[in-house]
C-alpha cells in the first residue's frame, strides 16, 4: 500500500512537470491511470483530465483512446469529461469549427495546459495537408481558428519556415500552397510505388541463378 501510494505521489508529481514544461510521456500517463485502477479513492479528476488534454495535443496518435479505455465508466460520464470525448470526435472527424467553439465554452479544461492551440493547430494543419496541395485562406482561417492580422504573421512564419507559398486566388481570395507529400499529390505515391528498392532486386538474383 505504502508503495503505491509512493508510486502515485511520483507520478502525478511527474505528470505535473510535463505539463509546465509542455512536455509528453505517454507511458508515465498510462502507468498513473493504471494505479486509479487499483485504488480508485486516490483518482484525482484534475489529474485524468490533464491527462486527456494532453492526449488530445498528441493527435494524431492514437493517445486519447488508449487512456480512456484505463478510465471508469463512471468517470467518463462526468461533465468536463463527455466534453473532452466530444472534442476529441471533432478532431477525428476534422470538424474543427465546432471543436473551437466547445474549447471556447471549456477554456478552464485547456488552457490549463500549456501550448494546447499550437498543438491542436499543427493537428489541423497534418490533416489539411492531407487533403489540400492549395488551401483557401478561409479554410486555413476556420482549421486553426486564427483571422485577421494574427493570420497573416502565422502565414508569415510558415511561408519563412515551413515551405509555404501564398497564391491569389479567385477574385480577392488568397490560396496557401503546402509542401507536397504523398497524399495531397498522387503522382508522388505513384512514382514510390512504382520504384523497386536496390535491396529487393539483390534478393532475386540468387533465386534467377
Amino acid at each position: 500500500m505504502k508503495l503505491r501510494w509512493l508510486q502515485h505521489s511520483i507520478a502525478v508529481s511527474h505528470m505535473r512537470s510535463l505539463v509546465s514544461s509542455q512536455t509528453y510521456n505517454l507511458d508515465a500517463n498510462l502507468c498513473l491511470l493504471r494505479l486509479y485502477q487499483f485504488e480508485p479513492e486516490r483518482m484525482s479528476i484534475q489529474i485524468v483530465a490533464l491527462i486527456l488534454v494532453k492526449a488530445l495535443m498528441a493527435m494524431p496518435a492514437p493517445d486519447f483512446s488508449l487512456c480512456l479505455f484505463l478510465i471508469p465508466e463512471r468517470v467518463q460520464m462526468e461533465e468536463q469529461f463527455k466534453t473532452l470525448i466530444v472534442m476529441s470526435h471533432y478532431l477525428e472527424t476534422a470538424r474543427f469549427r465546432q471543436f473551437w467553439d466547445e474549447a471556447a465554452k471549456n477554456r478552464s479544461t485547456v488552457e490549463v495546459v500549456p501550448g494546447f492551440e499550437q498543438a491542436i493547430q499543427a493537428y489541423a494543419i497534418h490533416v489539411l495537408s492531407l487533403t489540400y496541395r492549395k488551401v483557401p485562406r478561409p479554410v486555413l482561417a476556420e482549421a486553426i481558428n486564427i483571422e485577421g492580422l494574427s493570420l497573416d504573421k502565422f502565414l508569415e512564419h510558415h511561408v519563412a519556415n515551413s515551405g509555404w507559398v501564398l497564391e491569389k486566388g479567385q477574385g480577392r481570395g488568397q490560396l496557401i500552397v503546402l509542401p507536397s507529400n504523398v497524399f495531397n499529390q498522387p503522382e508522388l505515391k505513384k512514382n514510390t510505388a512504382d520504384t523497386v528498392p536496390l535491396e529487393h532486386v539483390t534478393r532475386i538474383f540468387p533465386i534467377l541463378s
